[in-house]
């Protein structure tokens, strides 16, 4: 009998929302509610495992710590792409890697809530009517005729498009490798230049792929760039932002806010000035955790684990 662990299952959900039961005569599985970042905890805690079945990036697997697991087989990841996980270390070292498929709905309705949240103060607002404060202190920001700049026109930018046009927004955008012919397709426009497109904006909102190109995109320069009003919205991966000059910018009122879903460090340190700053809209990267997304996940990684102890792993990573 095998060994599987679901790491970092925060809500205690991955167990109810697959059949795990098709591995029972197989594989003994159990989920592990907690984050644990202590490497040395975290060995302790997993070595026995031949299997393990992780969250995205909330526990990172560098070679460092597959090194500490010699009785590691397989590993799990949601998602196709997890630049957490060292998969040439791990394929040096025996272990295969498979990921599952993702929706790009979630990540694109919480893109929304975030800014709403923002142009409309909702924070603020509530938490005055809840603890007996002004009844309206603020003036809302009309997403109708406003521009929306789009950095990165992939599976969520264009969806995110879509909406931002169903609100009466104009829509621009800008990557890398975008052209004339995907923005049209799109129903957008594109921008020259990123620096074009942050001129523009009322609101600009990141859906890069984080690699060597975009890591630092949008660093001091660049927020300069953007008008006192703008909103600054980012649920793909916070690196493409300098983070200490995204802080200055927001200390120093030189964008209106940021919402963000996304951190370098995971969980957000309590110290992270993130956490203290008025004009930002902060969630602990919630975007993709929805009930069919993770049912998605967790149903694919049990089909992953049986096609690896039938020989024929699925998904493969790398």
């Amino acid at each position: 009998m095998q060994t599987c662990l679901i790491l970092d299952d925060y809500q205690d959900a991955a167990l109810g929302l697959a059949d795990w039961a098709r591995l029972s005569d197989r594989v003994a599985v159990s989920s592990m509610t907690d984050h644990v970042a202590d490497q040395n905890t975290l060995v302790a805690r997993i070595d026995q495992a031949e299997i393990l079945v992780i969250m995205r990036e909330r526990t990172p697997f560098p070679e460092a710590l597959l090194k500490r697991l010699p009785r590691l087989k397989l590993l799990v990841t949601s998602g196709m792409r997890n630049l957490a996980i060292d998969v040439a270390a791990a394929r040096a070292r025996g272990v295969t890697v498979c990921g599952t498929e993702s929706s790009p709905t979630p990540p694109t309705e919480l893109t929304w809530a975030l800014i709403l949240g923002l142009a409309r103060h909702l924070p603020l607002e509530n938490r005055n009517l809840r603890d007996g404060g002004p009844w309206q202190s603020t003036v809302g920001t009309d997403l109708a005729g406003a521009t929306l700049g789009l950095l990165g026109l992939g599976k969520i930018g264009t969806r995110v498009a879509g909406i931002g046009r169903a609100f009466g927004m104009r829509v621009i955008a800008w990557s890398p490798n975008l052209d004339d012919a995907r923005a049209a397709a799109a129903g957008v426009e594109r921008a020259e230049t990123k620096e074009d497109l942050l001129e523009a904006s009322d609101v600009v909102s990141i859906h890069l792929v984080l690699g060597d190109r975009t890591r630092g995109l949008l660093g001091d320069a660049e927020l300069r760039r953007m008008r006192p009003s703008t909103i600054l919205v980012n649920t793909s991966r916070a690196p493409i932002v300098d983070q200490a000059a995204l802080v200055r910018a927001l200390e120093e009122g030189r964008i209106a806010g940021a919402g963000l879903d996304v951190f370098e460090t995971e969980p957000l340190p309590a110290d992270s000035p993130f956490r203290r700053l008025p004009n930002v809209l902060a969630l602990p990267h919630v975007g993709y955790v929805t009930r069919d997304n993770y049912r998605t996940f967790f149903t694919q990684a049990v089909e992953d684990i049986e096609t690896y102890l039938a020989g024929s792993p699925i998904r493969l990573l790398g």
